[in-house]
């Protein structure tokens, strides 16, 4: 019984997941039966084929090759969020993606994909990255996810609108590798939800042209469009903790995983968070992937060891 987990942000929750991976390592007792972190996915800074969520801060080439090195000598993958879908073909050159993509290829490392024209160009150009279908794309058709397992891909994300429509997940073949989102704080059929990974998207073109440029000077989107900003999506979904998106008719529960997806075949699961609290994190780890009877003494023991790494204060 295997259930892989692919965590949230090699780069932001860096230190909460490096612990966290020790902490497995060295304690698996605390853990469920089978659990695995399968990849650590996200996006280093300034990368303009990153998708889904936003990300700031200066690309520091050190600093990602050691962020790579520790994650990949444990076996575990970085698994980049290429998944921008405004991407023109001037983008595909753009020197830090490029950058990213010789110094992680190894092999090991992978990329979540959504642009057919970057699919492509990172087919031609990197062809041992390992590929994952994002569930960026929104295939709510069953036939057309079953279309797209026969493809190339090493992973598929489903989409979350399907979680819990059991009658339909039957019907996927090769069940190992699909991966199954969840926690996801969207609302189920969310109507914004393609139109705000557009203005991400186009947000994150906006932010790297204006740190190529003007370094020193603060980004602020509506110097360049005051259509595009993320925040114009009154969006209440980002406000909900772990215990509100239980509540949802789209959550697979920790129990359901175990209870339902792992005898049905699924192995693969994903954790949303690559932009949200410490604490949301913390707190999801011990719900997803602890014992019940253990949750309480593995979040006391997770958090003093952060707080001695410094990734915390308490």
């Amino acid at each position: 019984m295997k259930a892989r987990f692919h965590l949230p942000d090699f780069w932001g929750h860096y230190g909460v997941n490096v612990v966290f991976m020790t902490m497995l390592e060295n304690c698996p007792e605390y853990f469920r039966e089978g659990v695995e972190i399968a990849s650590v996915y996200g996006s280093f800074p300034q990368a303009v084929w990153n998708g889904g969520r936003n990300l700031r801060g200066v690309y520091d080439d050190k600093q990602a090759q050691k962020v790579m090195h520790l994650f990949n000598e444990h076996g575990i993958p970085l698994r980049f969020t290429f998944t921008n879908p405004v991407l023109k073909e001037e983008h595909l050159y753009d020197p830090i993606c490029n950058r990213i993509m010789k110094m992680a290829d190894n092999g090991l490392n992978e990329v979540i994909v959504n642009s057919p024209l970057l699919e492509e160009y990172i087919r031609r150009e990197y062809p041992n990255y390992k590929i994952t279908s994002s569930t960026c794309r929104m295939i709510t058709d069953i036939e057309k996810v079953r279309e797209e397992m026969e493809k190339d891909y090493h992973i598929l994300v489903l989409d979350y609108n399907l979680n819990n429509k059991f009658d339909l997940l039957e019907t996927i073949p090769h069940k190992e590798r699909v991966e199954v989102l969840v926690n996801s704080c969207c609302d189920p059929g969310c109507p914004n939800r393609g139109n705000h990974y557009r203005l991400i998207g186009q947000d994150m073109i906006y932010y790297t042209d204006h740190m190529s440029i003007m370094p020193d000077r603060p980004f602020n989107i509506y110097n360049y469009s005051a259509e595009n900003e993320d925040n114009n999506i009154k969006c209440h979904a980002r406000e909900r903790f772990v215990f509100d998106i239980f509540k949802l008719s789209t959550c697979v529960t920790p129990d359901a995983i175990w209870d339902k997806y792992i005898p049905m075949g699924f192995e693969q699961f994903k954790l949303e968070g690559r932009t949200s609290s410490k604490i949301y994190i913390i707190e999801t780890y011990m719900q997803y992937m602890m014992k019940p009877d253990m949750r309480d003494r593995a979040r006391v023991l997770f958090m003093q060891n952060l707080e001695r790494n410094g990734v915390i204060r308490l």
